[in-house]
């Protein structure tokens, strides 16, 4: 091993300091912020190189041992002992068996400059002399206990095993400070003979030991358990494999300091340990964790797998790309308000839906195959509605959407025409990490950096990606336990003491679940699922990874409760009453200007209009079965309220019209209040024809100002 380049026979001979602060262990240490030991990652695979052991945190039982095995008159020679290496000359005369005359001083020599190591048949005279000259000077310029602390750390004991925290480490399982006397006594042994078999290291640490008048007794079976170990993990606590891997320099110094909470990152291992249990019998294994400062994008904790029982410990879930379910809905409807498409108020369909797609139609549903009707944007939100989150998406187009997205960070690797209106529902493959970030751009008003790992890290400063008034109202709905009742229920592990606003997701088949939201001061990511893809049994997102989520959230407000954020400039209150009783009336944010939408004098033509055709979709085609019934075939044209045009005849008026459809290519054409085209679509039926039927009566939404708030005219 060479520790210094320089050779110790020029005339540079390297200090102690110097020595120590040039040894490199073979494993990096990463460090939490507080400086807490909490990953150790290997980077040198040719050898094992702990950390350097103080002399004072060395077992007194092994510095005994090697002193007596190596070099008795260590404390009393000034780095050659000549009575010995007269013994030894003697001995080699006499070709008779005797202890080398090598002292530790001498070995520590031989050990940091290669050109005075010992080759494989011998030194020769001139090294012996080298060697010797320069163990003189290290005596003169180093203290004994340097000498012999840098020897511990520096001698190879047996295979790769470099240095005796390596090797209490590999062979023992204990630090160098509990190595008792029969462990020390094999450890000396191994100095002199680090390839012998267990039995002759025994016989040898037994004479070690007689030196001492200690007992052998059991020698032979603990040389034969500790030769046959095989090094693992250093002593600590292994909490952050994953994220060592992303954090830790391997060029960089022995410890390395991370943006890791060491608390908070057991915390989250434990959490998500627990919760994987619970669901053993649902056929989930694996799950993630991602933990980030709110002001800082510094990441607090990192959980890539239950590495403890997972088959695939090695997958990290904090950066795989799944499907990300129902979590993308809430930029979805961040969107429609910035662009003033939509409000929370306003009603949206959620019915049977057919959308255009290129790989042909596209026919949404919800999480619990049931309609709901006309809902406000913040039930369909906050309940999690799909249809509604697929119209609002057509309302924006998938341009609008995927550049949107590409600007939260998320690295969508396909074009928005790929993904269509599916966008909108999380087909597009994401990470943990950046979904998690992607809400802390929400938790921040819509400004976006990118999250931040290594300590003193340059941060990058913050863009502005959304309207804060448009994020505010999402925000607003993602903490109304009252919006998501109609799906989640009042009791779920959604809701918090103090202020948080949060989303689950669930993919196609159950593949994968999440659960992303935040509080104040912090933004919680979680996943739960199976790194093979395989899908789980019966998990949505509130029963697998909310758990999680609400046990992170609740302990990192334990002492101090989240607070909501202030409304922004541009966001005003109003009361809104809904007709028909479909909702509660409630006080209601807009846009300021947006709640004009809502105080028309006709009630037909407020909150609950399509903004155009939304079925048929342009392209579409309809087989009609000659065996179905001609009365469970009619095609409903659905869309703003207004006047319906089918191939330049006049039909009728209304939201929706139930046409008996017939075979051919037709156009459709929606016609405005003031006999302006609104928009057209063509389509194709083939097949026989059927009667038509009368149409339904339309959906209404009333709204009128808080009585706190002036009036405002009809617009």
């Amino acid at each position: 091993m060479t520790l210094l380049t320089a050779s110790l026979s020029a005339q540079a001979l390297p200090t102690f300091a110097e020595v120590r602060a040039a040894h490199r262990p073979s494993d990096i240490t990463l460090l939490d912020r507080a400086g807490i030991p909490i990953q150790t990652v290997r980077v040198d695979k040719d050898v094992r190189r702990l950390a350097w052991v103080p002399l004072s945190e060395i077992s007194p039982a092994l510095l005994t041992a090697i002193v007596l095995s190596e070099d008795r008159r260590f404390w009393e020679h000034s780095g050659v002992d000549w009575s010995a290496a007269a013994k030894s000359a003697w001995a080699n005369l006499l070709n008779t068996k005797t202890r080398g005359a090598s002292t530790l001083t001498m070995q520590l020599a031989g050990l940091l400059d290669e050109g005075l190591a010992r080759p494989s048949g011998g030194r020769s005279v001139a090294q012996k002399l080298g060697q010797a000259a320069t163990a003189s000077r290290l005596e003169t310029t180093w203290k004994k206990s340097e000498i012999l602390e840098a020897y511990l750390n520096s001698v190879p004991f047996r295979g790769e095993i470099v240095g005796i925290d390596a090797l209490a480490q590999t062979l023992f399982g204990k630090r160098a400070s509990g190595l008792d006397a029969q462990e020390a006594a094999l450890a000396a042994a191994l100095v002199r003979s680090p390839n012998a078999r267990p039995a002759a290291v025994a016989e040898r640490a037994c004479g070690v030991l007689r030196l001492q008048r200690l007992d052998c007794t059991g020698i032979l079976g603990l040389s034969e358990t500790a030769l046959a170990r095989r090094g693992g993990m250093p002593l600590g606590e292994q909490l952050a494999p994953h994220v060592a891997r992303q954090a830790i320099d391997p060029r960089g110094p022995a410890a390395q300091a991370s943006t890791l909470d060491a608390s908070l990152q057991r915390l989250a291992v434990e959490s998500l340990r627990r919760q994987l249990a619970e669901l053993a019998g649902r056929n989930v294994e694996d799950g993630a964790v991602v933990v980030l400062d709110n002001a800082s994008g510094r990441v607090l904790a990192w959980v890539g797998s239950n590495a403890r029982s997972s088959a695939a410990g090695e997958f990290d879930g904090v950066l795989a790309r799944r499907q990300p379910g129902s979590t993308l809905k809430p930029f979805v409807y961040e969107l429609a308000f910035e662009k003033r498409l939509i409000t929370p108020a306003s009603l949206i369909d959620d019915s049977p839906a057919q959308i255009a797609t290129a790989g042909g139609l596209y026919l949404p549903q919800n999480y619990d195959r049931e309609w709901k009707g006309f809902v406000s944007a913040r039930t369909a939100l906050g309940a999690s509605l799909n249809v509604p989150a697929v119209r609002v998406a057509g309302l924006l187009g998938a341009d609008a959407l995927h550049e949107r997205l590409r600007a939260l960070g998320f690295a969508l690797p396909e074009s928005a025409g790929w993904y269509g209106a599916s966008l909108a529902l999380g087909s597009a493959d994401v990470s943990l990490l950046a979904l998690t970030n992607a809400y802390r751009a929400l938790a921040n008003g819509g400004m976006f950096s990118p999250a931040v790992l290594r300590s003193g890290g340059a941060a990058t400063k913050p863009v502005r990606v959304a309207d804060p008034a448009a994020v505010f109202l999402v925000t607003d709905i993602l903490a109304d336990n009252n919006a998501r009742a109609r799906t989640f229920g009042l009791a779920s592990h959604l809701a918090t003491r103090g202020f948080a606003a949060v989303k689950t997701g669930t993919s196609k088949d159950m593949r994968d679940n999440w659960c992303v939201g935040f509080t104040d001061r912090y933004t919680i990511g979680v996943w739960v699922g199976n790194a093979s893809g395989e899908a789980m049994h019966s998990v949505s997102g509130v029963s697998g990874a909310a758990p999680v989520w609400h046990a992170l959230a609740s302990a990192l407000h334990a002492g101090a409760g989240s607070k909501a954020p202030a409304a922004p400039a541009g966001v005003t209150r109003l009361r809104v009453t809904f007709d028909s009783g479909k909702e509660p009336a409630r006080d209601e944010v807009f846009l300021a200007g947006s709640e004009r939408a809502l105080q028309r004098a006709t009630a037909e033509v407020d909150g609950a209009r399509r903004f155009g055709i939304t079925s048929p979709r342009d392209g579409s085609v309809f087989a009609i079965d000659p065996d179905i019934p001609p009365a469970a075939q009619r095609i409903t044209f659905e869309g703003e309220h207004g006047r319906w045009v089918l191939d330049g005849k006049a039909l009728g008026s209304a939201e929706r019209w139930r046409w008996a459809p017939w075979p051919g290519r037709h156009r459709l054409v929606l016609v405005g209040r003031e006999n302006q085209e609104l928009q057209s679509v063509s389509f194709e039926v083939r097949g026989a024809g059927v009667k038509a039927e009368a149409r339904p009566p339309a959906a209404s939404v009333k709204a009128k100002p808080a009585p706190s708030a002036p009036a405002r005219p009809a617009s």
